[in-house]
């Protein structure tokens, strides 16, 4: 267990460090992603990949969201990988052994399925053709291949189709960290090679992937709220009125506090989350609940520290406003923190709920 916590904390101090300075570049970041081996840690090393878990994926997450790096982490590391690893052929190991070369950036869409955060094929197969739309696709406008869970003769399968077959219109966001976009396909024709079955049972695949994702936002989310405390705390330490630093006034204390202590509560959650997801259980409950107080804990912790920082807080340069408009479309990205409630709920209701 020793061994392992030193592997996280020099994979932390090593991504940390690549990230200084270039984590508004997108394509900084990107070239990082592929040299650092970021995107292929959970690719089997056959494929060209380290052949790790999810928690180490998560030590990269945590710090991609304190530097609110722009990229498209997310889109390849996290649902890219994992929906090409459900899937059976070649064509799957080609596109695992891409990523893990740096040379492809993928995404998958999940289409939240009616009022429930939970996946759902938005796109359907009929005689070689795919039709279907789906919004919010994270990460579509950076990536190359766009993984599209579609049903063919019943089944649900994943069509690899290059992104420029598709029609992707980028969504406008306050947050120019991320990239979302809308997907549309409007009988684009798929070769037979690009469709791929999923191992497994289908629908627990996609949970699966679903999972990860909104796990993925959660742990962001507390690498946002963990930089906001470290540089509020910095900055009270040193602002001073009254012959005082800031920092020593019982109010400012409270609220810190306050912080610290969702932090804590978000790392017992998230911790859950990942300990389901390496283990192979169903995290269903684990991610709902981590995505929903996480996603929260985020925007309290920015709006805490503008507040603290004063008038300069409000001011563009100090960064502050970067890591609320991240924080913010977290929190509605794969279900709000109040859908993902009401997945917990159903999960109680159906006598499937897991502590």
């Amino acid at each position: 267990m020793s061994d392992l916590a030193d592997l996280h904390e020099e994979l932390r101090g090593v991504t940390r460090n690549a990230l200084v300075g270039s984590a508004d570049d997108a394509d900084a970041v990107v070239r990082h992603a592929g040299q650092l081996g970021w995107w292929s840690l959970e690719i089997p090393a056959e494929l060209g990949g380290a052949g790790a878990t999810f928690a180490e994926t998560a030590v990269v997450l945590g710090e991609v969201g304190r530097a609110a790096a722009a990229g498209s982490f997310l889109g390849t590391a996290v649902t890219g990988v994992a929906m090409a690893g459900s899937g059976a052929g070649p064509g799957a190991e080609r596109l695992l052994e891409r990523i893990a070369g740096g040379e492809a950036q993928a995404t998958v869409v999940l289409a939240p399925h009616g009022d429930a955060p939970s996946p759902s094929p938005a796109f359907e197969m009929r005689s070689g053709l795919l039709h279907g739309l789906a919004h919010d696709v994270v990460d579509a406008p950076r990536a190359d291949t766009i993984l599209v869970v579609a049903t063919q003769d019943g089944e649900i399968v994943v069509v690899a189709v290059p992104a420029g077959d598709l029609s992707i219109s980028p969504t406008p966001l306050l947050d120019r960290t991320r990239s979302v976009g809308t997907v549309e396909a409007v009988g684009v024709a798929v070769g037979s090679g690009q469709v791929w079955p999923i191992a497994g049972d289908a629908r627990l695949e996609l949970d699966r992937v679903f999972d990860r994702a909104a796990t993925a936002l959660a742990i962001d989310s507390l690498g946002i709220a963990g930089r906001m405390l470290d540089d509020t705390v910095s900055y009270v330490g040193q602002r001073r009125q009254f012959d005082r630093t800031i920092g020593s006034f019982q109010a400012v204390k409270h609220q810190l506090a306050d912080v610290l202590v969702d932090l804590r509560i978000g790392q017992e959650l998230v911790g859950a989350a990942i300990g389901s997801i390496v283990a192979g259980r169903d995290a269903g409950v684990a991610a709902s609940r981590a995505k929903a107080f996480c996603c929260e804990v985020a925007v309290s912790a920015t709006g805490t520290a503008m507040q603290l920082h004063g008038g300069i807080g409000y001011t563009w340069e100090s960064g502050i406003h970067t890591y609320l408009k991240r924080a913010m479309l977290n929190r509605s990205l794969l279900g709000s923190p109040e859908r993902h409630r009401d997945r917990l709920g159903e999960r109680l209701i159906d006598g499937a709920f897991r502590s």
